[in-house]
């Protein structure tokens, strides 16, 4: 049973943002601070990513550990109020977020997921991630032209 009532369930529910989180705002100001440029939740992907880096086809997502099934095997056993709500939505996410990366993949694009945490405590690894996969695409492209 919930401890909430269904208003004040509503209220705090209400607060949870889709775009603009803080997990996003800390990659995209890392991201425009190196100096790459992009478009944010670019909508004419499938499942508007986060951050579109256009020029190298990247789409980054910002996944929240609860809402994308983060240690889901785990984390599923442990949960507590509307278990088989939460379960059901929490693994529709996870396919839904499998689907966009094939229709990406097969746009050309290349998906990039990234967990809240990690991106709050290792900016700079996810950086150093996105700059990697960006370095590769360029030398891909640059072999590309040789031939």
């Amino acid at each position: 049973m919930d401890k909430l009532t269904p208003e004040q369930r509503s209220l705090t529910m209400s607060h949870i943002r889709s775009k603009d989180t803080k997990i996003e705002r800390i990659l995209r100001n890392a991201l425009w601070h190196k100096g790459y440029r992009y478009r944010k939740n670019y909508k004419q992907l499938p499942g508007s990513p986060d951050i579109a880096i256009t020029k190298y086809k990247i789409a980054i997502f910002c996944d929240s550990e609860f809402f994308h099934g983060y240690n889901w095997e785990i984390k599923k056993q442990k949960l507590g109020q509307n278990k088989e709500y939460w379960i059901k939505k929490i693994e529709r996410n996870m396919a839904r977020d499998r689907e966009s990366d094939l229709k990406l993949i097969a746009l050309g694009w290349t998906p990039m997921h990234f967990w809240g945490e990690d991106i709050i405590k290792h900016t700079s690894a996810c950086i150093e991630a996105i700059a990697d996969l960006i370095f590769e695409l360029q030398m891909t492209m640059y072999e590309d032209n040789l031939y």
